[in-house]
This record gives structure tokens, sequence and C-alpha cells, in this order.
């Protein structure tokens, strides 16, 4: 197994081709001035020694030299040793909240986006965990099966907002019906599903679905974002504020947070309840929840030590740049006595 570890310098390679055109520029050039001031046998007489083909082949080697130190930036890594890691985590499903009461900004900078921050902080604590993501406003909707893979988590979360579901609310329960198909139903070990919403559920089933959860052994961590005071919904277009959203009589839209129901679907499935405002506690309490748990244990076999090969290719392309220098255009005596490059009639 290979590895290239920063290919942007491929983009180094685009001057080959402007190297190749400017080479051709420049002898079109020349002949041209050379025709104007002498006629080809008069310049043969001029200069016997020029060597048409070494140019050519200069070219080349510059060209050689120039792909190789490209090749050396990008530089190719061999995998030279396999491990086989024992990895020990649980299954931790989020479960976002997407409806549009989490572009309040009654804590900064809105719902949604420090629910995003409390996620991305999270991600960066967990170890062998494995995650997957779930949207929810009026409807749940997975956004990523589970998967340790931490970057696809990060990049699909970032891509979460407000116009994901088209109908409004906040189905509380079908998001933990969801996550119920992101579990082994016969692994005995913990599973957890991390809540993050306002807390405004419209669907009233919640502590029915919560309590099948429980049997399931999945445990619900609630976390509460926003505040009861609540404050308005705001419609902004390129990140400027137009309104902000009013019911059919035309009043403002005031959207509060609303623990009980996050804090029963917590203690029902003998989880933790935690309020979203201050983000590094809520990670810490989260860790130290997650600890607690049983873990189970899954083996992947990954290569784990990489051997870096840019010197081969940087110690060939300086051999080709020291032969260039060497190299000149005119015709040597010695290799003309050898005649590598034909230079004999």
């Amino acid at each position: 197994m290979y590895q290239l570890e920063d290919t942007t310098y491929f983009i180094l390679l685009a001057a080959i081709p402007l190297l190749i055109l400017v080479f051709l520029l420049l002898m079109l050039w020349k002949n041209r001035s050379q025709k104007n001031f002498a006629h080809k046998e008069a310049l043969k007489r001029l200069s016997p020694s020029k060597s048409g083909f070494k140019s050519i082949l200069k070219l080349s080697i510059v060209c050689l030299a120039l792909f190789l130190l490209v090749i050396a930036l990008v530089n190719p890594r061999i995998g030279t040793k396999t491990e086989e890691i024992k990895r020990e985590g649980v299954d931790v499903v989020f479960a976002i909240d997407v409806s549009k009461s989490m572009l309040a900004e009654d804590i900064a900078p809105n719902r949604l986006e420090k629910s995003k921050q409390i996620v991305n902080q999270l991600l960066n604590k967990l170890g062998g965990d494995r995650v997957g993501i779930i949207g929810y406003a009026g409807s749940a909707f997975p956004q990523l099966p589970i998967t340790t893979d931490y970057n696809a988590a990060r990049m699909f979360l970032s891509a979460m907002n407000t116009e994901m579901v088209s109908s409004q609310g906040t189905a509380i329960a079908e998001a933990i019906e969801l996550s119920k198909t992101y579990f082994d139903p016969e692994n005995p070990t913990s599973k957890v599903l991390v809540i993050i919403s306002d807390g405004e559920d419209h669907q009233g089933n919640t502590m029915t679905i919560s309590t099948e959860a429980s049997n399931q052994n999945i445990k619900i961590i609630s976390i509460a974002v926003g505040n009861t005071s609540g404050g308005p919904i705001p419609i902004k277009r390129n990140g400027i504020l137009q309104e902000y959203m009013r019911d059919s009589n035309g009043d403002r839209v005031i959207t509060r947070m609303e623990e009980d129901v996050l804090r029963e679907v917590a203690t029902k499935t003998d989880g933790l309840f935690l309020y979203g405002e201050i983000t590094s506690e809520v990670v810490e309490e989260v860790s130290k929840f997650l600890n607690t748990l049983d873990k189970e244990a899954f083996d992947s076999v990954q290569f784990s030590e990489f051997k870096n090969h840019f010197q081969w290719f940087l110690g060939a392309a300086l051999l080709l740049l020291f032969i260039d220098i060497f190299l000149l255009e005119r015709k040597t005596f010695w290799l003309e006595k050898l005649n590598l490059f034909n230079e004999k009639k």
C-alpha cells in the first residue's frame, strides 16, 4: 500500500508544458532572427560547433528533473508494516435538531451552530468509539451511518442546516426510533444516543419510544441548547438579517428552550441531561459518562508505518540538473569523438 503525502504539489507539473512552449517560441524567434542575419550555410560556417540536438536534449533533461522534483515534493510513502490494532468503544449516534427554531440566537452564535460546536468538540475527545449522525425536524433522516471515520463525520456535520427538512416541527420520538436502526440489537454492549435540541416536541409519544429504547440498552444523553426566555427566529439572506419569523397573525414568533422532554428521556434511559451553554463543560461531562459504560472490543487491520521515498526522486532530479550544467549546447571534442549524439557527418 502506498500514500501520496501532499498531492497539491501536482499543480507544479503545469510548468512543464509552459516550459516547452517557451522553448518552442524562443527557437522560432532565434530561427527568424538568424535568417534575417545570414543564410543557413553562412551560419554553419560562423558557428561550426553549434549542436541543435543538444538544445532538445537539455530541455528534456530539465523537464524530467522538474517532474522528479514535483514527485519528491508529493512524497510517495509505502507501507512497510501492518499491525493489528485492537480498538474499544461504544456506538454513539448524534441526533441534531435542524428545525427553524434552532436559528434563534439566544445562545451564541445560534442554537444550531452551538450544537455543531458541541459535536465537533466531542469528536475530538472520542477515541475508538464509532459515531453516526441523524438530523431531524418535522421528521428524522439518516445523515451518516455508524463509522470510525471522524473526518467524514465532520464533513456531514458542517453541511447540516435548517433547509434539509421541508416539514417543520421537532420529532424527537422519530429521531429516537431511527437511532435504533443504527445499533446492533444483538450486541449487549452500551449504545448511546446524543440528542441536541431546544426541546420543543411536537409528537407526544416520546416517552413510549424512550422506554423501548431503554429496553434495547440505548442510553440517551440530552443536551438542551437555548434559554427559557427564548428569542425570535431570524430570517437571513447572505448572512444579512431580513426579517424575523412571524405567525399567521403577523406576530413575531418567540421560541423558548423547553427542557422537560429532554430531561425525561434522559432519565427514562438512565442517561444524562445537560445544558449546552458552556461547550467545554458539556464535552467533559459526556466524556466522563461514556467512560463509565461497557465498551465493545473490535479489531481493525491497518498500515501503521509508512516509509518516505522522496529522497530517490530528489536525488535523480539533482543528478539530471548536474548533468545539464555540463551539457553545453556546443559540440565538445570528447563527445564528438564518441559520436553519442551523431555529431559526425
